[in-house]
């Protein structure tokens, strides 16, 4: 999941190289998934109204559904 997720993010912005996905195993058994790009790049990653990043979200849940585990994907700063 973290893969697909970085997959998907280099292809939406300007600058590749700066995208970062951190992974966390909680206690629980949920994942959860912290995304950071560059500064000029959280427009496109978030989308207008937030469509671009919860579309990634879906895909990425639809993912973990797959696999049979939870997951939470989280855009930082």
């Amino acid at each position: 999941m973290k893969d697909l997720l970085d997959y998907l993010v280099r292809q939406l912005v300007d600058h590749p190289d700066s995208v970062a996905v951190e992974q966390f195993d909680e206690e629980d058994g949920t994942v959860v998934l912290e995304l950071s790009v560059g500064d000029d790049d959280y427009g496109r990653v978030i989308g207008k109204g937030g469509r671009t990043a919860n579309a990634l979200r879906t895909v990425v849940k639809a993912a973990a559904v797959k696999e049979q585990c939870r997951v939470l994907v989280d855009i930082v700063d």
